[in-house]
């Protein structure tokens, strides 16, 4: 069973390249050139790091955890090095998952014209600015997370951000929010006094549980800044916000998204480690590592 181990804090690392890959496939006509995009489920972070020259007394901390790492057996809780602190306000420690639609039996048409989405059923509970998720719809560029710019008839018709294809009463389709595959969360806020914001390029560190101690399953980042609205009464405000890379797995009513020092769960890139050394026993040390999946 892999363990998680603490890795020092000090010192920072002095240069840095984080990056993001997808399981991606595209087929381009022999003849015409035009292509075609197909993205799978895999998405990973990576990132290679350097630490600065440093005395042997500080270097044996970095020794001794890349050592106990055993290659690629165990983990550690990782972030973009230079994005360790949120631009966001946001006043408490995390927000937490609350997906405010679930509808998997409904009719749904497209209009390619005015992007309207129409429900053969009222979907409740949603206001503009949020975001949901559609699959089930015949033509794929339906399908997908879809951002609420108005709301006309009794919450049966949603104006997309996005251009559609028209399709009409296409039965079984799915409405939801937080689920695998979505590039958008719904979150509410974690008190009645927790206020502030979510800004354009904030990570979060999506957990599995309503805990934020418990190891991350994915490390997101947002996308543009956050709508907030507030229900009224006592209710909590909810944030909805588009991130990449999309979801892996649901992320389910009540878990935790953890917006203070958020991370990533992370492991080596391979099996060997290794540092150098001058002559007055000055250390230098790199290396690689890829998010867990």
């Amino acid at each position: 069973m892999p363990r998680t181990l603490t890795m020092p804090t000090t010192p920072n690392f002095v240069s840095s390249d984080f990056r993001l890959t997808r399981a991606q496939a595209i087929t381009t006509s022999p003849f015409s050139f035009k292509y075609k995009t197909q993205e799978f489920d895999g998405v990973y972070w990576s990132a290679d790091v350097t630490l600065p020259k440093m005395r042997r007394t500080t270097a044996v901390n970095w020794q001794s955890f890349l050592m106990q790492l055993k290659g690629q057996e165990n983990y550690f809780k990782f972030a973009d090095p230079d994005a360790l602190a949120n631009t966001g306000t946001y006043s408490t420690t995390h927000l937490i998952a609350d997906p405010r639609i679930n509808n998997t039996n409904v009719t749904l048409s497209f209009n390619a014209t005015t992007s309207v989405i129409t429900a053969g059923t009222a979907l409740t509970g949603l206001a503009v600015g949020d975001f949901f998720h559609i699959t089930g719809a015949v033509n794929p560029e339906n399908n997908g997370t879809h951002k609420i710019t108005a709301i006309a008839g009794t919450n049966t018709q949603f104006t997309s951000d996005r251009t559609l294809v028209a399709e009409s009463s296409t039965a079984s389709c799915k409405v939801r929010q937080n689920v695998k595959g979505a590039e958008a969360l719904s979150l509410e806020a974690s008190s009645n006094s927790a206020t502030g914001t979510i800004k354009v390029g904030d990570y979060l560190q999506i957990q599995g549980t309503n805990s934020t101690t418990t190891n991350p399953v994915q490390l997101v980042q947002v996308m543009e800044d956050a709508t907030e609205t507030s229900q009224g009464g006592s209710a909590l405000n909810h944030f909805s916000l588009r991130i990449e890379p999309k979801l892996r797995a649901d992320f389910a009513d009540g878990s935790f998204a953890v917006f203070t020092n958020p991370k990533g769960l992370f492991r080596l890139v391979g099996p060997e480690i290794g540092w150098s050394a001058d002559r007055v026993s000055n250390y230098g040390i790199s290396f690689s590592c890829i998010e867990v999946v």
